[in-house]
């Protein structure tokens, strides 16, 4: 068991090697997961696993290092192999810990954790794969095969401590089911599909029945899928596909990318960059949601952070050492393994819903595409320019007519932002980073 001596031990080293500031993480999960096939078991993994990852500063040079060996000697090992490392590394004027002001003074319980997970056998784990299987394979003749189902949960405690004075640590949980299977039509065509549902709580995961379901109706869907020209049309993205866009999106505001000058945002903040339909939020003090924690990977306060408002660019994404290269403040998005430098990630990332069904945008469509899955990643965050591989719908006349494969979808992402039109209102918290049925004025659809 992970304990608070542990971080408090391993900093006081550190001080006694000369570090001017240094801070860890130590990480225990244990994760299990079993993948069924058919009815019959294929995979168990069950694995406990403790890591500690330890930065050191001297000075403005640092380095980051870990270990899964907490004895007293590998600990003391770790300290002086890391100030060795620390003190060779080139002097950076940007590296440093946030001012022990800026952290967090309370570690508010968030709901993250889930008791019910530790009552949880491998046998329940391996039921529920199984029934959400059985579902989708019984609820059509044309469901005629399975790439399987695997359920997987995750139990871990984190405690981070620094120099500056911070101590704190919490628990959470996650639980995810997924199947995946395989419709045929009479004349041999063949597709597959999936679907999911992934919680912090046992409770709030959707029913295996409904899920297997839903993935079995996914797939036969697909069945009969068309190749079409090449045009430009409106495309309406679902919400796991403006999900996959939210997530590029998500890439160019992280600090990295933009003192890299990598991103097609730099230098954008107050300005117009996306329709007056979309406002975007990263908030990561909601209770019970997936990517929430009561601080961040520097100690910091998580909170709400206006990214977008009305289309307008209101905030990056920063960790303090980007913060410090870009002149900016923090944002208490640092997110960190126990093995890794900090960088900035979002915490819960999400387009917020419209007022729009998603029926009622399809209705809006004359001719164009109705997007369910994105295939491969043709993205260009300094340019902005997007490619993706497609499947879905082709939409005629307001209705979804029939699947289509075999495309690509093109355009850029600055394009793309103001030519929202219309945003759903089927915003469903399934991710960390999600986002509604979005629709897009116009792209380009390449096919034959």
């Amino acid at each position: 068991m992970i304990s608070r001596q542990i971080v408090e031990e391993v900093l006081q080293q550190a001080k006694r090697k000369g570090a001017t500031e240094a801070d860890l993480v130590l990480a225990e999960n244990e994760l299990v997961t079993t993948q069924v096939r058919l009815g019959e078991t294929e995979t168990l993994r069950s694995a406990k696993e403790v890591r500690l990852g330890l930065r050191l500063f001297f000075d403005k040079r640092s380095a980051t290092s870990s270990t899964s060996d907490l004895s007293t000697e590998s600990l003391a090992r770790l300290v002086e192999d890391t100030a060795v490392l620390a003190k060779a590394i080139a002097r950076d004027e940007y590296s440093g810990l946030p001012p022990a002001e800026e952290c967090a003074k309370s570690v508010p319980d968030l709901h993250l954790y889930d008791s019910d997970g530790e009552a949880l056998t491998v046998k329940d784990q391996l039921d529920r794969a199984k029934a959400a299987e059985a579902a989708a394979l019984s609820s059509d003749s044309r469901i005629t095969n399975s790439e399987g189902a695997e359920f997987a949960s995750n139990l871990y405690r984190i405690i981070y401590g620094s120099s500056q004075g911070f101590l704190g640590e919490y628990r959470g949980s996650t639980f995810s089911l997924a199947v995946s299977p395989i419709a045929s039509s009479e004349d041999g065509n063949m597709q597959r599909d999936h679907w999911y549902s992934r919680a912090r709580h046992l409770a709030a995961l959707e029913p295996p029945e409904a899920i297997g379901k839903r993935a079995a109706e996914r797939a036969i869907g697909r069945l009969g899928a068309r190749k079409i020209t090449t045009q430009e049309v409106p495309v309406v993205f679902d919400s796991e596909t403006a999900t996959n866009l939210l997530r590029i999106i998500c890439g160019a505001l992280c600090g990295p990318a933009l003192y890299r000058g990598a991103s097609f945002l730099a230098g954008k903040l107050g300005e117009r960059i996306a329709a007056e339909t979309v406002s975007v939020y990263d908030d990561g003090t909601l209770p019970g949601h997936l990517g929430s924690k009561p601080f961040d990977g520097e100690g910091l306060p998580t909170r709400r952070n206006t990214i977008m408002e009305n289309g307008v660019l209101r905030s990056y994404l920063l960790d303090s050492y980007s913060a410090r290269k870009l002149g900016m403040k923090p944002t208490g998005n640092t997110s960190r393994g126990a093995g890794d430098s900090p960088t900035a990630w979002p915490t819960n990332f999400y387009l917020q819903a419209g007022p729009h069904e998603p029926a009622e945008i399809i209705r809006s469509v004359d001719a164009g595409l109705y997007v369910t899955e994105l295939i491969g990643f043709g993205v260009n965050l300094v340019t902005g320019d997007y490619s993706q591989g497609a499947v879905g719908f082709w939409i005629e006349k307001g209705k979804l007519t029939y699947p289509v494969h075999e495309i690509t979808i093109a355009g850029n992402l600055k394009e793309m932002l103001l030519g929202i039109e219309m945003v759903g209102n089927d915003l469903s918290f399934r991710q960390s980073v999600v986002a509604p049925t979005v629709k897009i004025r116009r792209m380009t659809v390449a096919g034959h």
